[in-house]
């Protein structure tokens, strides 16, 4: 368990769709294992510190079922939800306005990666204590080449990150990026981050701790929770 002084706090983004998983029930509300995809997320994040303050924030026609189902599965975490936005970049900006602190720091965690594990969100906690933020990433094992005007070329793998979340920050500093307007160019945190002048943290990420984004990628999680003890 993360123990410290500093205020911490969780924003779980649960704000996607289900078309890429072909699925009419958002990705986040798919069974995994016999719980649903955000089950295993909250969990993972109150396993690591049961006094870190959990947000979800979650498009508000999915508070009905959301209750549903934590009494269904007798959810005991403690948590908020709250109403998410018209795109990530403005669900994230909801869940910074929704923590009642001025100073700590904060985790903003992609909902559908629910196979995030306590060492690696604790590796991301001690290291934004020292560096201000941190931003798990991972290099490919496959060879790499980037696409340009005239063709394209090998690039060397080595610095190439995969970037993974939950991306942590000192809650005052995110906060003050997300007072930008929105581009298009703000794909997750970090860029919204470093837009506003914010140098980033690398930190080791997790190979396993992947986006579930297609139905292959439940059959691979679900593999992963009963054949591994992915929580540690």
């Amino acid at each position: 368990m993360q123990q410290n002084s500093t205020n911490k706090f969780a924003v779980i983004v649960a704000g996607g769709s289900g078309k890429r998983m072909k699925s009419e029930l958002p990705k986040q509300f798919i069974k995994l294992a016999d719980q649903p995809v955000l089950m295993h997320t909250l969990r993972a994040f109150y396993e690591f510190d049961r006094k870190l303050e959990i947000i979800i924030v979650l498009h508000a026609d999915y508070f009905d079922l959301w209750k549903s189902i934590c009494e269904e599965h007798s959810c005991s975490v403690p948590h908020r939800v709250i109403k998410g936005g018209a795109t990530r970049f403005y669900s994230v900006k909801n869940g910074l306005e929704g923590i009642d602190y001025d100073n700590g720091l904060v985790a903003i965690h992609d909902a559908v990666r629910p196979l995030v594990n306590i060492g690696t969100i604790k590796r991301c906690f001690e290291s934004a204590i020292k560096y201000g933020n941190a931003i798990p990433a991972i290099t490919p094992d496959d060879s790499v080449r980037v696409n340009l005007p005239d063709g394209n070329k090998p690039a060397d793998r080595k610095n190439i990150y995969l970037i993974q979340t939950p991306q942590i920050f000192s809650l005052a500093a995110i906060r003050k990026a997300y007072l930008q307007d929105y581009k298009t160019g703000f794909t997750d945190d970090a860029t919204v981050f470093e837009a506003s002048g914010g140098k980033i943290n690398i930190v080791e990420g997790d190979v396993l701790n992947i986006k579930l984004t297609t139905p292959i990628d439940i059959r691979f999680a679900e593999a992963v929770i009963k054949n591994t003890n992915y929580a540690n």
